[in-house]
């Protein structure tokens, strides 16, 4: 294929705007258009993106210039439009959380095995090169032996923003976990417990905190807030740090803020939107070249039961094996 590789978005909330900007800076994708639940807002999405608006989630994904699917929906409906587009013959970059329950990630791997595409998990943090750097230097024993992994979130939502959210365990723990499995690989017990301080819905937390032992055999320390911002001189507002024998690594949205509003929150954290920037390129470049991603289905998976796994330890206030 010499055209630019053609992307059409199954979704048009807040994060569609963020993909929208990272197809826009990768020179080999185009965006061909967009469907949203929402008619008006999906129209009002493909005018400010300059690309085409699909009556049907089925004619996007039909039409020939749509190489691949952004599957940017609510988390509940991932696995059907995941499931479409690829029996259409698309593949798929589905945004996190990748799906309700594990089960619905294993038929993921199935359909898309079963298709012969590429179905990759929105997993953007680990696609930041400072996190990227991190995994080469573990990778190559240069930290020794893995100790403790850290990732930290806490970044106050409005009333407003919060109640969009089904709550920190599910909209941003999944970060947390898929984060920590990149750098200090996957899970094996879990222990956590959650708190509703500051948020407008009884029924969604707000703060969570998790211990994890890792396979090797060390400890994650996993935590994520909406109920407060971190207003000390280094703050913890998102913070990944890899503590080894030899050697530490550590990774800040802090090194980069601009002083304007962003989507979600009350300053734009540069980062993030490069993260998902570089997250597209990579997608594109797989379909391109082949190749591996940062983070595989299989990797969804077990974030998916070890997130499944903190919530059956809330729920009982026990550890929970995986």
């Amino acid at each position: 294929m010499t055209r630019p590789l053609g992307i059409g978005f199954v979704g048009t909330g807040d994060v569609s705007i963020l993909h929208a900007a990272a197809v826009a800076r990768c020179p080999d994708a185009r965006l061909v258009g967009v469907w949203n639940r929402t008619a008006e807002r999906g129209r009002r999405r493909a005018k400010e993106f300059g690309c085409r608006w699909f009556e049907t989630p089925e004619a996007l994904a039909a039409d020939p210039e749509v190489d691949a699917v952004f599957v940017l929906t609510n988390l509940e409906t991932h696995l059907q439009y995941t499931r479409a587009a690829l029996a259409a013959g698309k593949a798929v970059l589905c945004e996190k959380p990748v799906a309700a329950t594990a089960d619905e990630v294993r038929e993921m791997k199935r359909c898309a095995a079963e298709a012969g595409l590429l179905c990759m998990p929105g997993h953007n943090m680990i696609y930041e090169q400072s996190v990227e750097r991190a995994r080469e230097l573990i990778r190559r024993g240069d930290l020794g032996r893995v100790v403790s992994v850290y990732v930290m979130y806490n970044i106050y939502h409005s009333d407003e923003r919060a109640a969009a959210y089904p709550g920190v365990v599910r909209q941003i723990m999944t970060h947390n976990l898929y984060s920590m499995t990149y750098l200090g690989g996957r899970a094996k017990r879990v222990s956590a417990f959650k708190a509703i301080l500051n948020h407008p819905d009884p029924e969604k937390e707000d703060l969570v905190l998790a211990l994890v032992e890792l396979e090797s055999g060390a400890i994650a320390h996993l935590s994520a807030s909406f109920a407060a911002d971190d207003l000390s001189a280094d703050p913890w507002t998102f913070l990944v740090k890899v503590i080894g024998t030899a050697g530490t690594t550590r990774y800040t949205y802090q090194d980069w803020v601009e002083v304007k509003k962003g989507i979600a929150h009350s300053r734009t954290y540069t980062a993030y939107q490069g993260s998902i920037s570089n997250e597209v390129a990579h997608f594109v470049s797989l379909l391109r070249h082949g190749g591996e991603p940062h983070s595989t289905l299989d990797d969804a998976i077990a974030c998916q039961v070890a997130l499944e796994g903190i919530e059956a330890s809330i729920a009982t206030g026990r550890s929970v094996d995986l």
